[in-house]
């Protein structure tokens, strides 16, 4: 009789050791998941740009030290595709509040707010923007259960016996957290 309680404490200990394994192997997935589509968002977002940039140098020779400042800018955040999060979120904050700025100063271009190209660009990267911004929510959330997973107990045993990782959350500074302002 003993031996079968024995058993059966076993059996449920096995159990909810594989429950725990599939929870953190989920877990894993959904912030690849939310990674992959911040990814997509932000090479979208790289893509606009070139195209973006030579509408606007028409009109704004006067500006070509911030055109230069955005152009260098992609070409940093392009590099840093295979970063991690917590390394990229400074790059794109950085081309956020750069692209910001490229809106601000096209106020003072009548002709540039009016270019039906432009206003496309605009439109098109406020919706990038505002579709990061969603894909950011999901992977922090994603990445704050995964954490609570590897760190809480009985979870962290298993964590560290499968070499399962703390996620980073994907952040950006504080002074670059509102999405460019599209006027018209």
């Amino acid at each position: 009789m003993t031996e079968l309680i024995l058993l059966g404490i076993l059996v449920a200990v096995a159990i909810y050791a594989i429950s725990i394994y599939n929870r953190l192997v989920k877990n894993r997935q959904m912030v690849e998941e939310g990674w992959s589509g911040i990814d997509v968002q932000l090479k979208r977002r790289t893509d606009l740009i070139p195209n973006m940039l030579e509408t606007v140098k028409g009109y704004m020779s006067h500006e070509r030290e911030l055109l230069e400042e955005i152009a260098r800018l992609r070409s940093q955040a392009a590099g840093a595709a295979n970063a991690t999060p917590g390394e990229r979120g400074p790059i794109e904050a950085a081309l956020s509040g750069a692209i910001g700025r490229l809106f601000a100063v096209v106020e003072n271009y009548p002709d540039l707010k009016a270019n039906q190209n432009f206003l496309d660009f605009q439109h098109t990267l406020k919706e990038i923007e505002n579709q990061i911004q969603m894909s950011r929510r999901y992977y922090n959330g994603s990445t704050r259960n995964m954490n609570i997973l590897v760190e809480s107990f009985p979870s962290n045993v298993l964590a560290n016996m499968f070499k399962f990782q703390k996620a980073d959350y994907f952040e950006i500074d504080e002074d670059e957290r509102t999405v460019p302002q599209v006027g018209f």
